[in-house]
């Protein structure tokens, strides 16, 4: 289910409803039936969010499933994706890695966050992700747990970044100008908050890892006067 393409491995930047976002079709619905009827396109629903009782909700599921009209993604939670001619569309993997394992403290790692930020070509054979808290059975992505905290404060795309400055010589093959030169754009775009990554950085145990921050902004330079490092 998980086909391993470009797209699918850029972390939370793609559209989708969330188990959350469709509470609105479902708290409408009296059966978990119909409930199901209403869930938005490329939605995701957890089993114990639809109305009914465990049996009734459990039956109705798999109705769902055995018709095609929701696509079990793991235990417990499920997909709806838009009808084609060849069946229904699969969720990508970074929209599962977003449901399932939150968006706090969670970012690309090794050659996924080399991926993110344009300096490899090698493509994963399945998506790395660093966490602050490993989600068991979760098959098809590899976890990665940081006990850094200081992540928790840090978007994705800062995370992958970390990441990389842990291992530059092995997962920037695109070489450190192109790393700095994307770091730079991040930076004027506010993608990056140039407090925050340092801070983290300093805060993890690989003592090298913040080292490599302050080299690799200091090669990005003062950018200060357009106001894009505030924090």
């Amino acid at each position: 289910m998980m086909k391993k393409r470009r797209s699918e491995i850029t972390i939370m930047t793609k559209t989708m409803t969330s188990p959350s976002k469709s509470n609105a079709s479902i708290k409408s619905s009296t059966t978990p039936a119909a409930a199901i009827r209403a869930l938005p396109v490329k939605s995701f629903v957890r089993l114990s969010d639809l109305p009914g009782t465990d049996t009734a909700r459990r039956k109705a599921v798999s109705r769902a499933v055995d018709s095609g009209d929701l696509l079990k993604v793991r235990r417990g939670l499920y997909y709806r994706g838009k009808a084609t001619r060849y069946g229904m569309t699969h969720p990508s993997t970074a929209d599962v890695v977003n449901v399932v394992m939150g968006r706090v403290g969670v970012g690309l790692a090794g050659f996924s966050a080399a991926r993110e930020w344009g300096v490899t070509t090698q493509l994963p054979v399945s998506v790395h992700v660093a966490t602050l808290k490993k989600v068991e059975g979760f098959e098809g992505v590899k976890q990665t747990v940081r006990s850094n905290l200081a992540r928790a404060d840090l978007n994705a795309k800062e995370i992958a970044l970390l990441e990389l400055m842990r291992e530059p010589d092995v997962y920037v093959e695109a070489g450190w100008d192109a790393l700095v030169a994307a770091v730079r754009d991040a930076i004027v775009t506010r993608a990056v908050r140039v407090d925050r990554l340092r801070f983290a950085g300093h805060c993890e145990y690989d003592l090298a890892t913040g080292s490599n921050i302050d080299r690799l902004l200091d090669d990005v330079g003062d950018l200060s006067p357009t106001g894009a490092r505030a924090a």
